[in-house]
């Protein structure tokens, strides 16, 4: 989907304050709960701006307490409104582990579908800036194991605000997973590319729409969040060697665009997955398995890559961080090592 009209630049964390506080002039149903989301504007700029327009009564600053909040976000939702509840890193969300997953994900169905819970959990993931084992974890495929949430997880702030309007107007729970890398924050590096061109005007993003954002014919690489960026540096590397990489970005894992996968991989005979979380139990080996299974519509010049995070904690230390986690220096690498492999 795409809004024809003037557009400003915009940072990711801009695009998402902007989508929330336009659902919140919209609809008075809508507030934001979550640790320092209001003065401070979210750890993350995610809030910024909100608590001037809509005071401490839609904007509120909750205890240190995720269980608590997530409670009252479910009890909220059971009653009529819409909240969005800030887990200020996904890393914390094992505290209120049961509020997730056998309250939110599952009531609407253990009653029938008579009560709803448009609940949108928003929460930063990723490494990059030496925050160590508990701050810098993705996790997302943790979430889109469980039946009855929807996991959304935007690579720049076009989508950001597209998706996040959709997010807060769906009558399911959401989970909105921002990469701090590229939220554009003065205070760390990001990735220029997730700062681009928004609408002023609203506008929705459906779910389940992957976009592909480098057109290619030699292999597909599939990715999200930050390694979108990531992936379209490698590609130009790959591109002054021959090599023509198709960038596929997900967008969404829950609902997942399976068919956007499979045109792909069908186009350019070779897969290759580039993402952040962990390598066993992922989403690279979802992809993979995705692929394996419909090979009668798939004809692979060569076999499946898989580049991630390998099974361990991330690490404090930067050269080590860097070199756990997935850089466009091993994205290209991978490219050009599948290149190299042939099933015939």
């Amino acid at each position: 989907m795409t809004i024809e009209t003037k557009a400003r630049t915009l940072t990711m964390a801009q695009a998402i304050s902007e989508a929330i506080g336009q659902e919140m002039e919209r609809d008075e149903r809508v507030f934001v709960m979550g640790e320092d989301v209001g003065k401070y504007g979210g750890i993350f700029s995610a809030t910024t701006g909100l608590l001037d327009r809509f005071g401490p009564a839609r904007i509120m600053d909750t205890p240190i307490s995720e269980t608590g909040f997530m409670g009252a976000a479910l009890g909220a939702a059971a009653e009529g409104l819409r909240p969005i509840s800030e887990l200020m890193f996904v890393d914390f969300f094992g505290v209120c582990f049961d509020q997730i997953y056998n309250h939110l994900a599952k009531n609407t169905y253990m009653s029938g579908g008579a009560c709803k819970y448009p609940v949108v959990i928003t929460t930063g993931i990723g490494g990059g800036y030496n925050d160590a084992a508990q701050h810098s974890q993705c996790l997302y495929s943790i979430f889109a194991h469980v039946p009855g949430l929807k996991v959304v997880v935007p690579s720049n702030a076009y989508d950001a605000k597209g998706l996040m309007t959709q997010a807060i107007r769906d009558d399911n729970p959401v989970i909105f997973l921002y990469h701090k890398g590229i939220m554009g924050l003065s205070w760390m590096s990001y990735f220029e590319g997730s700062t681009n061109e928004v609408p002023a005007e609203q506008y929705a993003i459906p779910f389940g729409q992957a976009k592909v954002v480098r057109e290619g014919r030699d292999l597909t690489i599939v990715t999200l969040s930050q390694m979108v960026q990531k992936s379209l540096l490698a590609a130009q590397q790959l591109a002054a060697e021959g090599i023509d990489a198709e960038v596929l970005d997900l967008r969404t894992l829950v609902p997942l665009d399976r068919e956007a996968v499979l045109a792909s991989v069908a186009k350019t005979g070779r897969l290759l997955v580039a993402d952040e979380d962990y390598l066993s139990y992922g989403l690279s080996g979802e992809i993979a398995a995705l692929v394996a299974e419909n090979l009668d519509r798939v004809k692979l010049k060569a076999p499946v890559r898989r580049l991630a995070v390998p099974d361990v904690p991330i690490p404090f230390s930067r050269p080590l961080e860097q070199f756990a986690i997935p850089q466009v220096d091993t994205i290209a690498a991978s490219a050009r090592t599948l290149m190299t492999l042939n099933l015939d």
